[in-house]
């Protein structure tokens, strides 16, 4: 099924403007993008992974998981084999985030 970019357009202004309405949590792109690749990419992640995947720079993928975390969407720790190294771990309030907000965005395509 081939989706016309306006209707695509509508469809997420609509998601958004729900999202909005249901007052959940104010999250950037670039946090939104790192809990979606987190929780749909198969893990470990690391934020070194994370930087270098989604072509972003440490620093910048730190201050969004602070966000998160904060959230309780995940949470950081330290990789025992290599200590160097932070896992990103997903958490069930972020689970249950995502499938909510997938849940409303699945909802609201039906009716377009």
């Amino acid at each position: 099924m081939q989706v016309e970019p306006n209707d695509m357009l509508k469809l997420w202004r609509s998601v958004m403007v729900t999202a909005l309405r249901k007052d959940l949590p104010d999250l950037t792109w670039r946090q939104f993008t790192l809990l979606l690749q987190i929780y749909t990419s198969p893990p470990p992640h690391t934020v070194r992974g994370l930087a270098e995947g989604l072509n972003m720079s440490k620093p910048a993928v730190t201050r969004a998981l602070d966000r998160l975390e904060k959230l309780e969407f995940l949470r950081r720790k330290i990789d025992e084999a290599d200590r160097r190294s932070v896992l990103v771990q997903r958490t069930v309030s972020g689970s249950v985030f995502l499938r909510e907000f997938g849940d409303m965005a699945s909802g609201l395509a039906k009716e377009f």
